[in-house]
């Protein structure tokens, strides 16, 4: 998938991969595409009630590895 940005937030426990990508999406225009590459089980809920709550678009989420990609559109 294309993207504009990635996140590194390996590593990172909660909340700071949310934190993180709030502040990473606060740099983008609307329509881009944030990668963030997570190694915390609780981003995967985190990531969807980050992205209903804010009305982003949570486009994919996978599982490589134990590790948690996720694609995020911002509004």
């Amino acid at each position: 998938m294309n993207f504009d940005k990635e996140l590194d937030a390996r590593g990172l426990s909660c909340p700071l991969p949310i934190l993180k990508t709030k502040k990473s999406l606060a740099d983008m225009t609307s329509g881009q595409v944030l990668k963030v590459v997570s190694t915390d089980c609780g981003s995967v809920k985190d990531m969807q009630a980050f992205a209903s709550q804010t009305g982003n678009t949570l486009v994919s989420q996978t599982e490589e590895n134990k590790e948690y990609i996720f694609f995020m559109q911002k509004k």
